[in-house]
């Protein structure tokens, strides 16, 4: 049990650490092109969240939140593959965060004249919904994780008795 649990902690972090030294090869001086495709994405995620908080939002800087980005998934893929629950807790925080910006299938309108447009921009919903309900699978496995680690007993030292 100890090894298949080890091994598919390894794959399941595998995914998550390959992403994170691909965003940081690519990265750059300009943050590459994962700041092309984010920077839009987040801030159609501020402008359509700044109605409902009665908070001023911040200017966000693209390449800081891919630098956290990588962070959260480097480091909590590590720790995750070594059991640890901080690693779930970073990841589960990534996934929190990343997944209704990245995947933003809800700004589409579903009231389309043209059968052209219908199609691309149906095709394009249901690519963005795909993924995100993996992302929420993710969440799911992340959330079973830590509370199977939370459920079982710690082991106690059993004392000798002469």
């Amino acid at each position: 049990m100890g090894f298949g649990s080890f091994v598919g902690r390894v794959l399941f972090a595998s995914a998550f650490i390959l992403s994170a030294f691909l965003e940081f090869n690519e990265y750059g001086i300009d943050g590459g092109h994962v700041a092309m495709v984010l920077k839009p994405k987040i801030e159609v995620f501020i402008h359509r969240l700044y109605p409902h908080v009665s908070v001023h939002m911040p200017d966000i800087e693209v390449k800081q939140v891919i630098v956290v980005a990588i962070g959260l998934k480097g480091i909590g893929g590590i720790l995750f593959i070594f059991g640890g629950s901080l690693g779930a807790y970073l990841l589960l925080l990534h996934q929190l965060i990343a997944t209704p910006i990245l995947y933003n299938f809800y700004d589409y309108d579903s009231e389309e004249k043209e059968f052209t447009q219908l199609f691309i921009k149906f095709k394009e919903f249901t690519q963005l919904f795909i993924k995100f309900t993996q992302n929420v699978a993710l969440v799911g496995a992340l959330l079973f994780f830590i509370g199977m680690k939370n459920s079982v007993p710690k082991r106690q030292h059993k004392t000798k008795t002469f």
